[in-house]
């Protein structure tokens, strides 16, 4: 009798510690459950939160992409549109004068830029009235054809117009210096643009054998009052600079910084960034800084 009580007793205490071990177990998987479902659920709303916030980020560049575009007038291409044309092309475009190179026999030779890009206008039809009205920041219309001319895009053959009430742009400037020797250089080309840092070499030789820092003429052929040439370096490549005598002549004060130079000065540059047979910038400043 004691033997079956105890061991009535023993089953009742083993099932009462196995459903209690049993419950406890159910009670942490659902603990756990809970806390996978939540921890999936947090998840899932910082991915959803993310997911907005690159949307947002998107459409933000977009619009601030639509809003650097340029306006354009009717008929008249973007700048994108413009260097999509093919060489021989007419184009029509809408830009603003930089700089004036010269004016001969009512041809305009000029350095323009939009926000989007430059252009360079090459010997355009344009009256000796006209071309004095054309300040930096005047806002012009050219009709003309798209050329090339070793490696440098140009509208030739063209028409200028001043566009009567438009607004004013003056390009900010681009250090390039970084890009000198990429591929990507070539995408700024003719845009208003600094150099910094780059250091003076030989340009050439004088009568007497002695290195000088620049030529006049890229030969060394000419005299005072002609185009400059000189050489300056960036991490072990050299590369041409000219000071275009018809943009800045031999009484600009760039003249006679760039006569001045000495090989192995340290110097800053600006200019606009033209390209002949390569990069090839048509110098506007030097500023010696060592």
């Amino acid at each position: 009798m004691k033997k079956s009580v105890a061991l009535f007793l023993t089953l009742s205490l083993t099932a009462a510690l196995s459903g209690s071990a049993l419950a406890s177990e159910t009670e942490t998987e659902t603990e756990v459950a809970t806390e996978a479902a939540a921890e999936t659920e947090g998840t899932e709303t910082e991915a959803a939160k993310e997911d907005t916030a690159d949307a947002e980020t998107e459409a933000s560049e977009d619009a601030s992409e639509s809003e650097s575009a340029e306006e354009k007038s009717e008929g008249v291409m973007t700048y994108a549109e413009y260097m999509d044309a093919a060489i021989d092309d007419e184009v029509v475009i809408e830009t603003y004068v930089q700089a004036k190179q010269s004016w001969w026999e009512d041809k305009a030779t000029l350095y323009t830029q939009d926000r989007d890009g430059a252009y360079f206008i090459y010997d355009a039809a344009c009256s000796e009235e006209d071309y004095e009205k054309l300040v930096p920041g005047t806002k012009i219309k050219v009709t003309g054809y798209k050329a090339e001319w070793s490696g440098e895009i140009e509208v030739m053959d063209g028409t200028v117009e001043i566009v009567e009430g438009g607004d004013e742009y003056i390009a900010p400037i681009t250090d390039v210096t970084d890009l000198l020797g990429t591929d990507e250089l070539i995408d700024h080309q003719n845009e208003y643009v600094e150099f910094k840092g780059l250091t003076v070499e030989a340009a050439g030789q004088d009568e007497d054998g002695n290195d000088v820092a620049f030529l006049y003429n890229y030969d060394g052929s000419g005299t005072d009052g002609d185009d400059l040439y000189f050489n300056a370096s960036l991490n072990g490549e050299t590369y041409t600079f000219t000071i275009e005598s018809y943009l800045c002549d031999n009484t600009t004060d760039v003249y006679a910084a760039v006569k001045n130079l000495e090989i192995g000065q340290t110097i800053d540059m600006e200019g606009f960034l033209y390209w002949y047979e390569g990069v090839n910038p048509h110098i506007t400043s030097v500023t010696v800084v060592e």
